[in-house]
C-alpha cells in the first residue's frame, strides 16, 4: 500500500468519525407544543365573567349567586367574586369580593347592594377586568336597571388597586375610584358587553341592547367613550354574550356572541369578522325559504350552555361558556374555558359546496 493510499484511508475514516459524532450531537426536532386544552374550573361560584393572568397568577372573576340571588325575583345581590390559581386548570381559591356590596354609588348615594338587587331582581352582571398600558387595573360591569332609573346606559367603571381588587371609591389610594362613563354609541345600552383591549393601542367596548350590538372606542383612561364607533354591528339581532379578539396570524378581528336566551341549557354561538375593532363587522349570510338567520353564522351549540365573552390568556383566545342549569339561581352552574381556533375559509351561501365555519372550539 502506498503512502498516498494510506493517507486517503485515514482521511475517509476521520470523515466517517466526524459524521457519526455530528449525527449523535444534533438535537432531534422539537416536538410541537400541544394545543391548549379546554378548561373546566371547578368549585367556584363565578358566572358571566372572564379569566386573565397577572405575572404567574391566573384570575377568574364572575357574578356570584350563593347568597341567594335570583334573577328577576326580589333577592339579595351577591357581588362580583375573584379567585386565583397558579394554573389555569386550578385549583382555584375561594372567591373574594372585588368590592363590598355596600359600596356607595356616588351619583345616587345608594349602595350597589340596593341598586343591583332592586325590587325586581334585575341584578348586576358581566364583570370585565383589564390592565391599562399605565399598569392600572380597571373593572367594568353593567347594572341593567340603571337604563330605566337614570335613562342613560347601564355601565360602570371602577379603578382597582390590583388584579384581584379592591375596586371602587372605598378601595382608596392609589387607584380606587367609581365612575359612570360618558358614552355615545353605547349610550342607552344596558345588556351584556365586552371590554376589548386593542393590540395596536387603546381599547373599546362592544355593548348590546335589545339584541343589537354597538362598538365604541374609549379614551386613554378607558373611562369614557370617544364617540368613535358604530352601531348595528353585522346587522345582528337577538344576540348577547359578546366577546372579541384580534387573530394574530391574519390580523382579522373576530367577534363571538350567543343567540339571546336567558339561562338556557344550550344556546347557539355565532361569529362575525372585521378589519378593525370598530368594524365594519360582517357575519355569514344564509339562503333558502324561511332560512334561520343563524344558519351559517352559528358554529357551536354552546357546549350545552351559553357563550359569555372571550378572554385572552397566555396569548390564547378562550371562549367563556356558562353551563347554565336553567334556574333563576345559578350557584351550581359550571363553567368552560374553550380555546378558539380561527382558520379563514372560502365559500359563500348558495355555492353548492361544503361549508366549514372558520371558527371552532372543543367542548
Amino acid at each position: 500500500m502506498t503512502t498516498k493510499t494510506r493517507i486517503r484511508g485515514m482521511i475517509a475514516a476521520l470523515l466517517l468519525t466526524l459524521t457519526a459524532l455530528t449525527a449523535s450531537t444534533t438535537p432531534a426536532p422539537a416536538e410541537p407544543d400541544p394545543p391548549p386544552a379546554t378548561i373546566s374550573p371547578a368549585g367556584v361560584d363565578l358566572h358571566d365573567g372572564m379569566a386573565y393572568k397577572d405575572g404567574n397568577t391566573y384570575h377568574l372573576v364572575g357574578s356570584m349567586y350563593g347568597c341567594g340571588y335570583q334573577w328577576y325575583v326580589p333577592s339579595p345581590w351577591c357581588g362580583f367574586g375573584v379567585s386565583t390559581a397558579t394554573s389555569l386548570d386550578g385549583p382555584w381559591s375561594t372567591p373574594t369580593l372585588l368590592f363590598p356590596a355596600n359600596e356607595i354609588d356616588p351619583y345616587s348615594g345608594k349602595t350597589f347592594a340596593s341598586l343591583c338587587a332592586t325590587v325586581n331582581g334585575h341584578g348586576c352582571f358581566n364583570p370585565r377586568m383589564a390592565q391599562r398600558p399605565d399598569g392600572v387595573w380597571v373593572l367594568w360591569f353593567n347594572q341593567p336597571d340603571s337604563r330605566v332609573s337614570t335613562t342613560t346606559h347601564a355601565y360602570w367603571i371602577m379603578g382597582c388597586n390590583g388584579p384581584a381588587g379592591p375596586c371602587g371609591n372605598s378601595a382608596g389610594t392609589p387607584n380606587g375610584s367609581t365612575h359612570k362613563p360618558t358614552l355615545h354609541q353605547c349610550n342607552g345600552e344596558n345588556g351584556d358587553f365586552a371590554l376589548v383591549p386593542d393590540p395596536a393601542g387603546g381599547a373599546a367596548i362592544i355593548c348590546s341592547y335589545g339584541g343589537t350590538l354597538a362598538a365604541e372606542r374609549l379614551d386613554k383612561w378607558w373611562a369614557n367613550g370617544t364617540g368613535q364607533g358604530a352601531t348595528a354591528l353585522a346587522g345582528l339581532a337577538d344576540v348577547e354574550g359578546v366577546g372579541a379578539w384580534r387573530d394574530t396570524a391574519t390580523g382579522t378581528w373576530v367577534m363571538t356572541y350567543s343567540e339571546k336566551c336567558g339561562y338556557c341549557t344550550g344556546t347557539p354561538t355565532g361569529y362575525a369578522t372585521a378589519p378593525t375593532l370598530t368594524g365594519p363587522w360582517t357575519a355569514p349570510g344564509n339562503l333558502g325559504w324561511s332560512a334561520p338567520p343563524g344558519g351559517r353564522r352559528d358554529f357551536s351549540l354552546g357546549c350545552g350552555g351559553q357563550a359569555r365573552t372571550v378572554s385572552i390568556v397566555d396569548g390564547v383566545p378562550y371562549q367563556g361558556i356558562d353551563l347554565w342549569i336553567g334556574q333563576r339561581n345559578e350557584t351550581s352552574a359550571g363553567l368552560l374555558l374553550a380555546p378558539l381556533t380561527y382558520t379563514p375559509t372560502t365559500g359563500a351561501a348558495g355555492d353548492g359546496k361544503v361549508w366549514r365555519p372558520p371558527l371552532s372550539l372543543t367542548c
